[in-house]
């Protein structure tokens, strides 16, 4: 059994209050197995991405696939395309709120709070426009760490306003983005549809550059403008507030009720989709975009729904405690941020033009394989790191950029098995 002992400065001294890392035995399961258990999602849904060199139908889907390849997408489409986005955003709003309540609770001031969570999304839009531009164009991380700056008033006030604000911006969201969401899916499909026998991001590294550092900015200004992600985090924070995923055994009515519920809306929405995506239907423009549209407010729900699941499943187990695949899939949820750019580092070289190129004329399942593998190799990592008493690089190198070098040298970490 593994016990960490952790030594921070004191009020007096030069790093900021709350900087230290939280441990072991004062995490809690559920949102570490539904982050773990996200990065899978992400990987899944990304990896079509990659895909190229087949004839495209009119929705931008390989028009040849085989029965094998139609039936993994179709549970992909069903269950995962649009999930992972919304349980990324929450998970990230729960973080913003862990961190605020945690350096509240050891003095600093709500001024002092927001100008670390500050410093901390400004590093995030940082870190993602260089991975978007060097080497995946889907990266997230710049669009919600714009979000943050946003988010990061919002962490100090009271729970009626905090709800206001969630449905204010959620309605923002739902009419703003319909007409945008049908010009782009509009403008997506038609791009796939004609240029299957391309990558989308270009042939040559110097293509792909260019193409990531325009669809971040573009990214960027969708999350700022917009507001697109602001409902799910600050869903997140309202979702610490409750209790729900540090607390799951006294919630358990809820988390029943969200995950049932979410899991009915997830097939609802997606389900039309999913159907059109192998052939049983084929949706005019007209009628596809709309689809489109009702899957990805559907994956908005839904991936709360999932996220409450990842709960139960916790609060199932909890007497376990970390232990078998649910302790290797929680290992990788303290190190997500390096699970996520680690799934870039494995999958885009092997399948980019400009790498080993193993995307052209794949088909759906063995895309899928190659996630699932990446995602793999991410938990394999994660494992040794936990059993090793280390955080994942990418989290040693945003806490420094966050709290300081004094904070980071500072806090000694001893783990003792």
């Amino acid at each position: 059994m593994t016990s960490t002992t952790t030594v921070t400065l004191g009020s007096t001294g030069s790093a900021p209050q709350g900087a230290s890392p939280i441990p072991r035995a004062q995490r809690s399961l559920a949102p570490d197995l539904a982050r773990g258990a996200m990065l899978l999602f992400i990987a899944l849904a990304n990896v079509p991405i990659y895909l190229w060199g087949r004839p495209m139908d009119s929705l931008g889907y390989i028009a040849d696939s085989t029965r094998l390849d139609q039936v993994f997408l179709f549970l992909e489409q069903l269950l995962i395309a649009d999930r992972s986005r919304p349980m990324f955003a929450i998970l990230y709003g729960f973080g913003i709120a862990i961190m605020a309540s945690r350096m509240s609770a050891r003095g600093m001031t709500a001024k002092g709070v927001r100008k670390v969570l500050r410093r901390r999304s400004l590093w995030l839009i940082a870190l993602g426009v260089a991975h978007s531009t060097l080497l995946f164009f889907g990266d997230i991380l710049a669009a919600y760490g714009a979000t943050g700056l946003i988010a990061l008033g919002l962490v100090h006030v009271p729970d009626r306003s905090l709800k206001k604000w969630f449905w204010a911006s959620f309605a923002v969201v739902a009419t703003l983005t319909t007409s945008l969401f049908a010009v782009m899916a509009s403008g997506l499909i038609d791009g796939l549809a004609a240029t299957g026998d391309h990558y989308v991001a270009g042939d040559s590294y110097l293509e792909a550059i260019g193409f990531g550092a325009f669809t971040s900015t573009a990214q960027l200004v969708f999350s700022l403008v917009l507001l697109a992600f602001l409902p799910m985090v600050i869903g997140g924070i309202m979702l610490q507030r409750a209790g729900w995923l540090t607390a799951p055994h006294e919630h358990l009515t809820g988390l029943r009720r969200v995950f049932v519920t979410g899991m009915a809306v997830n097939v609802a929405s997606s389900l039309p989709l999913a159907l059109a995506s192998v052939g049983v239907w084929e949706p005019s423009a007209g009628v596809a975009i709309p689809v489109a549209y009702a899957a990805v407010l559907g994956g908005m729900y839904a991936g709360l729904g999932y996220i409450c699941g990842f709960a139960l499943l916790a609060h199932r187990f909890a007497a376990r405690g970390r232990t078998g695949v649910l302790a290797m899939v929680a290992a990788l949820g303290e190190r997500s941020l390096t699970g996520y750019l680690g799934q870039s580092l494995i999958m885009v070289p092997l399948l980019a033009p400009w790498g080993f190129n193993l995307a052209h004329g794949l088909g759906y399942a063995g895309a899928f394989g190659i996630a699932l593998g990446a995602w793999a190799v991410t938990v394999s990592v994660a494992v040794a790191l936990d059993r090793a008493g280390k955080r994942g690089p990418f989290e040693a190198a945003m806490r420094r950029l966050t709290y300081g070098r004094a904070t980071t040298s500072a806090t000694q970490e001893r783990t003792t098995s």
